[in-house]
């Protein structure tokens, strides 16, 4: 995980530096999208969880 977490750091970097703070906000949110994608794709998240409230008391 650290490996990938450098890797998006240097693509945030270069993004920011050669085209601004538009592109990098526009790579922040693709990187976040794509982590969400990869998630549910490994089956580490279901769509519900957004939903879902995080203390499960009523």
């Amino acid at each position: 995980m650290a490996v990938a977490g450098m890797i998006a750091g240097m693509a945030l970097a270069f993004a920011g530096y050669f085209g601004g703070f538009g592109a990098f906000l526009l790579v922040a949110a693709l990187g976040a999208v794509g982590l969400v994608v990869g998630r549910f794709l490994e089956g580490d998240m279901d769509f519900g969880d957004f939903f879902r409230p995080r203390d499960r008391r009523r």
